[in-house]
């Protein structure tokens, strides 16, 4: 049985045990002064398929996001990635172990080229330390080997034209793109895309969640924030919704659609109604 076909033995209820979680969090808070922002009793997530985060704005997506990578650090609780425990990891440890995310305000380095940006995005470069640097054939293989790969992805991403552009040029959806194709320079076993949509113009919007979904074809695990509840359905095969820090339901698309809880979530939030589309 396939990763996502396994879903549908899975209870749809919070905290509910996957058969092989990757991404296994307990226990974990985040308190700001006398705010809870976030409070997970317990959260699985699947190897193998596309889990959606959604929740009303201050649900604690992002911060949730920023605990799990590295960029945050937890109140109390911990966390394991592939049955290894890395609560209290900095960020560029976790990628060396395959856990990377993109950001919902992207982060590109203006300066460089696409090409460069890409590069950075690799591990282990030998060339990068200082003794090593200075003895180019110690690592000028290992060069080519990554700018292979980066020009590899970005002919995937159909980024390839701009790649000795400078990324500030960029529009919004192309460093969307780009961001989530240095992501795969490392690559990762699991990818978090934090509202990947977002300031997305729809001419690229369905290259992106081709790409998305691609991920998961590979064999990769994706985890992502979205806003726009028909990408959310259209995409993802597990939905956990979030409220006041909280898990409050998971479950497949369908099951979360009609999910009395995550309505009331929604209505109670002004500005972040769900609207979910049935199905022609």
């Amino acid at each position: 049985m396939t990763a996502t076909g396994a879903q549908a033995a899975i209870p749809a209820e919070p905290g509910s045990a996957k058969p092989d979680p990757l991404l296994v969090v307990d226990g974990v808070r985040r308190d700001f002064g006398g705010m809870r922002a976030v409070d997970v009793e317990h959260l699985e997530v699947q190897r193998g398929v596309i889990t959606g985060l959604i929740g009303p704005n201050g649900a604690g997506k992002t911060t949730l996001f920023n605990l799990l990578t590295g960029f945050d650090r937890a109140t109390a609780g911990r966390w394991s990635f592939d049955g290894q425990a890395v609560a209290g990891l900095s960020a560029h440890r976790l990628a060396r172990r395959g856990m990377v995310r993109t950001f919902q305000l992207t982060r590109v380095l203006s300066r460089l080229t696409v090409l460069e940006n890409m590069k950075l995005g690799a591990g282990g470069q030998r060339g990068e330390r200082l003794l090593s640097a200075l003895l180019r054939p110690l690592w000028s293989r290992q060069e080519a080997d990554i700018e292979r790969r980066a020009d590899e992805l970005l002919e995937r991403f159909r980024l390839h034209a701009k790649r000795d552009d400078y990324a500030g040029y960029l529009s919004g959806g192309q460093r969307k793109l780009l961001e989530m194709a240095r992501a795969l320079m490392v690559d990762p076993a699991l990818v978090l895309l934090d509202e990947p949509m977002a300031g997305v113009n729809p001419a690229l919007r369905q290259d992106l969640l081709g790409h998305i979904t691609g991920l998961r074809d590979s064999g990769r695990t994706v985890l992502f924030v979205e806003h726009d509840m028909d990408v959310v359905m259209e995409i993802s095969d597990w939905v956990v919704c979030m409220a006041q820090g909280r898990v409050i339901a998971e479950g497949p698309p369908s099951a979360i659609a009609g999910n009395p809880e995550v309505i009331d979530a929604y209505l109670g939030s002004q500005h972040d109604e769900p609207e979910f589309r049935e199905e022609p």
